[in-house]
């Protein structure tokens, strides 16, 4: 390809003030679970987060919230992720100004999708005693809604409940409540 004709992207950051976001769907689940083998046979390590954490913090960044992994497809913001004793944690809205974010909650009331998933770069591996890829230091780029999880276990929840559980129906209702509430405030 010609120098002349090759297409160059570059992102940049509007201004350095935080924005605040108020409407939005709540979810809330694990992203991943220390120690959980996942469908590729990779294990993430206890504070395999840590650094990531705390440099997104440090640079006043945050974890984006994807639809699919697809970066053109923001659809909330992750209010909370931190790493606890047995795993990833996250806890977010989903903008339903944004159409993808309407269709997500939507996707999501009627379960036909409870799945997350971490898109990142692994900074640091090794293997465990079993020959598994052990991820010992990852840089966390962004937590996604997937249909089909890598790590089955990485799933959503609905705000009060148990995040490790399996708590499809509770959610539904939870969402159904939302959109009625949203939908009489408008």
């Amino acid at each position: 390809m010609d120098m002349q004709t090759r297409l160059e992207t570059k992102f940049c950051r509007f201004g350095e003030e935080a924005l605040s976001v108020t409407d939005g769907t709540l979810i809330e689940g694990y992203a991943s679970h220390f120690g959980a083998p996942d469908h590729g046979g990779d294990i993430v390590a206890k504070g395999a987060y840590a650094g990531s954490l705390r440099r997104l913090k440090q640079e006043g960044r945050q974890v984006k919230m994807l639809w699919q992994h697809d970066p053109a497809q923001p659809i909330g913001v992750w209010d909370a992720v931190r790493e606890d004793a047995r795993g990833l944690y996250v806890k977010g809205r989903l903008l339903e100004k944004v159409g993808r974010g309407r269709e997500a909650a939507a996707l999501i009331a009627a379960g036909a999708i409870d799945g997350l998933s971490i898109g990142y770069r692994t900074v640091r591996a090794g293997r465990n005693d079993k020959g598994r890829r052990l991820l010992q230091e990852l840089e966390l780029w962004e937590v996604s809604l997937v249909t089909f999880p890598m790590l089955p276990s990485a799933r959503v929840a609905a705000k009060g409940e148990d995040p490790s559980g399996d708590c499809l129906r509770e959610l539904a209702v939870a969402f159904a409540e939302a959109r009625r509430e949203m939908a009489r405030m408008t």
